[in-house]
């Protein structure tokens, strides 16, 4: 099997019609950012996009998109300017963040590159400028810590001689369908003349229209409501699977049964992760949300149960534990993907290595580089050969396109199919099979 490649797709094509009212620049080129200031360059004449990582910036130059999100042809045409030197910002007009805000072990905010972000851009505010905020934080934050930041900086007042604007985004990584053109896009501003201005900057990339909330907090407010439903919704269905595994039933079975209900919504039971992952209950100090805290709560604990389990059949089989050839495959936060933050596929690799496995890794979707910035090592799929038990953690494409995917196990292995995506009656005989 080749390594996996996320599949790109093109953005729209538009006319060549180039607005001059604005000068832009976008700061951050991650899978949220770059899109964004492709999408942007078709419509201004003059857009930055500006990354710290002077890897990232060399590998952009030379038409390799490592997160997949932009097809290369896209790319090679783009008239964005990609930079790492913060000269280059000092003639925007109009500044969008849209750096990453994950969270910590302990599921607190970590605003470390947000902080970064503010002070840059407030060394290069000017009277009458507009910032904008993608990146998913808390209520009260764009304005009362990054409005903070970017007044101390520039010398100048938030909300006088310059503006803020918040638009979270609502793309998920590896999702062709939901586009940043043919989703519809929450807008907020400081004042009624600042969102007219960042609606009109929005317009000209989204399609499918914009929503303007009534203010950057409720802005900020429905992004983490729109997180919170996907995470209580997950939490859900692992408690489900939890109890289906207690009295020895199929979750997936159960899962297919309630699915011919008309309003059944399919949520899949795992181990979850992602940049629209988690909500810190923290950040909300006067009302701390017992059902959201709870479902945090749930999700965060599937990985420590996935790997006692996995300790316990490993136990059944007999043999010594420490000599079981353990494959792990897919370490993403999510399928088709090469995003790690809030990976929970990560949280379990630790639990596994805490037990002193032979484990090998590897992810059809992540370079061996990206995976060592975080400390992990990738193996060959040479090495992921005759293994005691098979884990499929995150259900890559590559993986299930693969024919004798399954043959990697040895006699008599141990299949444990984190998302229930193999059937059981295809399976080879005499191995053991778990889902979760």
């Amino acid at each position: 099997m080749s390594e996996f490649r996320p599949v790109t797709y093109p953005l729209p094509t538009r006319p060549r019609v180039k607005y001059r009212f604005e000068r832009i620049a976008v700061i951050g080129l991650g899978s949220v950012g770059f899109p964004l200031g492709i999408s942007l360059a078709q419509s201004f004449y003059q857009v930055v996009g500006f990354d710290i990582s002077k890897r990232r910036i060399a590998a952009l130059r030379s038409g390799h998109d490592a997160t997949g999100a932009i097809h290369h042809a896209v790319l090679a045409d783009t008239t964005l300017r990609i930079s790492g030197d913060p000269a280059d910002l000092a003639q925007a007009t109009v500044y969008i963040v849209a750096v990453p805000t994950p969270t910590d072990p302990a599921n607190r905010p970590d605003l470390t590159a947000l902080t970064a972000a503010c002070e840059l851009v407030g060394s290069h505010l000017k009277r009458g400028d507009l910032v904008v905020f993608q990146s998913v934080v808390h209520p009260g934050v764009t304005e009362e810590y990054c409005g903070q930041i970017l007044s101390q900086v520039s010398g100048l007042a938030s909300g006088v001689d310059f503006n803020l604007g918040c638009s979270p985004d609502r793309s998920d990584a590896g999702d062709r369908v939901h586009r940043l053109d043919n989703t519809v896009r929450t807008v907020a501003a400081d004042s009624a003349a600042a969102l007219d201005r960042v609606a009109a900057v929005y317009d000209k990339v989204v399609t499918a229209g914009l929503y303007r909330a009534a203010s950057i907090r409720v802005a900020e407010a429905a992004k983490l409501l729109e997180n919170t439903q996907r995470d209580v919704n997950i939490a859900v269905m692992n408690e489900m699977a939890l109890i289906c595994a207690k009295i020895g039933i199929s979750t997936r079975e159960v899962i297919d049964a309630a699915a011919s209900k008309w309003n059944f919504v399919p949520y899949q039971p795992g181990l979850g992760g992602g940049q629209g992952c988690g909500v810190n209950p923290a950040g909300l100090p006067e009302h701390p949300p017992s059902v959201i805290h709870a479902a945090r709560q749930r999700n965060d604990g599937m990985a420590g149960h996935i790997a006692s389990v996995a300790l316990g059949l490993l136990a059944k089989r007999g043999g010594d534990l420490c000599a079981a050839r353990v494959g792990l495959f897919g370490i993403a936060a999510r399928e088709n993907t090469a995003d790690l933050q809030n990976s929970g596929a990560v949280a379990l690799l630790h639990a596994l290595q805490a037990h002193g496995l032979d484990l090998r890794v590897h992810d059809a979707a992540i370079s061996a580089h990206e995976a060592a910035r975080a400390g992990i090592l990738l193996s060959p799929l040479a090495d992921m050969q005759d293994l005691d038990m098979m884990i499929l953690a995150v259900p890559h494409a590559a993986y299930l396109v693969e024919q004798g995917f399954l043959g990697r196990m040895g006699p008599a292995g141990i299949v444990m199919d984190v998302k229930s995506v193999f059937l059981r009656q295809a399976l080879p005989d005499g191995c053991q099979y778990w889902a979760l």
